[in-house]
């Protein structure tokens, strides 16, 4: 819910930077899952346009949405490297699959184009200060170190 409410409620229409999976991914989510509690609303109500699936409320929520719903789809991706522009392949049958595979693939790695990483220190070594922490091959007992290896040039 917070990344349905970043999306929305800080980023309304934020087309700059860069949008994470976890992000686009989560928004997408309850967004479908309001959507389906805000189009409920209108079959219970009978505010649907005459023998339409659509409604007053469905129509309202769309509208209120369609915004940022498109911001975070071109920051989505912007951290896969690419132009916002890319978004118009989903009017192509091709393209629809191809904007599809950029929004499941995962972001550049640090700083691209078009911001920082929006991960920031999750896509540091998991392992940074483990390394020598109870490792019985750190230091001087380190059989893999150029030190101790018996083959090794002098010279070099």
């Amino acid at each position: 819910m917070k990344w349905f409410l970043k999306v929305v409620r800080d980023n309304y229409a934020n087309f700059n930077g860069r949008a994470r999976r976890k992000e686009y991914w989560m928004f997408t989510l309850f967004y479908f899952i309001f959507n389906l509690v805000v189009s409920s609303a209108d079959r219970i109500f009978s505010l649907n346009y005459g023998d339409l699936d659509t409604g007053v409320l469905s129509s309202i929520y769309g509208l209120a949405l369609f915004i940022p719903s498109l911001a975070v789809t071109i920051r989505r991706l912007h951290d896969t490297g690419k132009s916002g522009w890319n978004y118009l392949w989903i009017f192509t049958i091709i393209g629809a699959f191809y904007v599809l595979y950029l929004l499941i693939k995962e972001g550049d790695f640090g700083q691209n184009e078009y911001g920082a990483d929006p991960k920031g220190e999750d896509t540091a070594n998991p392992f940074d200060g483990q390394s020598n922490v109870n490792n019985p091959f750190s230091g001087p007992n380190n059989p893999f170190a150029n030190d101790n290896n018996p083959f090794r040039n002098p010279n070099n």
